[in-house]
């Protein structure tokens, strides 16, 4: 029986950053697979076969996607929830959502932005209103990019980051809820 966590993205940018990511969250016995797909519109049309064909019977899904624009995060967390009860996996799995934009997560850990990129002063910036409770931005990836001062790049700074992100960060609700997530499916998952 192979423990396994299967993550179904819209992006490669948050796979890499999940690539450094989840070895620091995840027990050891569990092994993961992440799957990005070419944007949002891509991971709705073909995340039902992609969940229905998978071969471990024992696998844990968990589906992640930017918000974006969408103005209903309830309606866009249901529809997914129902392609993953289509596929038939809709007990072993999750979706997570993050409000707005991955960088979102990033945004709420400055302290990990500023290490991974090199920058200095940026953790100091953490106490500004924007920054306390960043879920709210309209716009985070453009936030990121003037705050960084154009050294954020969305692949090779998503890896980085990922590598110094605090798992325990309460910045973000989408962040902690993606992490509370997470645990709640290792904890399935080293129960089988």
């Amino acid at each position: 029986m192979r423990r396994e966590l299967v993550v179904l993205l819209e992006e490669r940018s948050a796979k890499v950053m999940l690539e450094s990511f989840l070895p620091r969250v995840l027990d050891e016995k569990i092994e993961f697979r992440l799957i990005a797909f070419e944007g949002k519109q891509d991971l709705e049309k073909r995340m039902v076969m992609r969940m229905k064909g998978y071969m471990n019977e024992y696998a844990r899904f968990l589906v992640m996607r930017d918000q974006d624009s969408d103005p209903d995060c309830i309606n866009l967390k249901a529809r997914l929830i129902e392609k993953c009860h289509a596929s038939g996996r809709g007990k072993a799995s999750l979706v997570r959502l993050a409000c707005r934009e991955l960088e979102t997560f990033y945004l709420a850990d400055l302290k990990a932005v500023e290490t991974a990129l090199g920058l200095k002063g940026l953790s100091n910036k953490q106490h500004v209103a924007k920054f306390r409770n960043p879920d709210y931005l309209i716009s985070p990836s453009h936030e990121l990019k003037v705050l960084s001062r154009q050294k954020y790049e969305k692949i090779g700074s998503s890896r980085e980051i990922g590598r110094y992100l605090d798992i325990d960060n309460a910045r973000s609700d989408s962040f902690r809820n993606l992490v509370q997530g997470i645990k709640r499916l290792e904890r399935e998952l080293l129960a089988l």
